[in-house]
């Protein structure tokens, strides 16, 4: 099925890592947006990363961390977009 929320990518790669206990950028950002995720009906783990933002950012670091500072706060809008998105299909 196609992306048809912006960012849903990103949320079905992270809940899809999540499950598997992967710490990925993706799973990071998910559990960052986890308290709006769960009001919008989302299935996430019930125990999460502590610290997502945090480690989300040292992840990105680790991945560029010329970049980092930009792609961290890129990614918080893609996640914002998403739930914001979501909020307005949500039944």
């Amino acid at each position: 099925m196609a992306e048809i929320l912006p960012g849903e990518d990103l949320i079905k790669t992270g809940l899809h890592d999540l499950n598997a206990g992967r710490e990925t950028v993706e799973a990071f950002l998910v559990a960052v947006g986890a308290p709006r995720l769960r009001d919008l009906g989302l299935d996430l783990p019930a125990v999460l990363p502590s610290n997502p933002e945090h480690r989300l950012y040292e992840r990105l670091v680790e991945i560029d961390p010329e970049a980092a500072y930009t792609e961290y706060n890129a990614l918080i809008r893609r996640l914002v977009s998403y739930e914001r998105a979501a909020e307005c299909v949500k039944p």
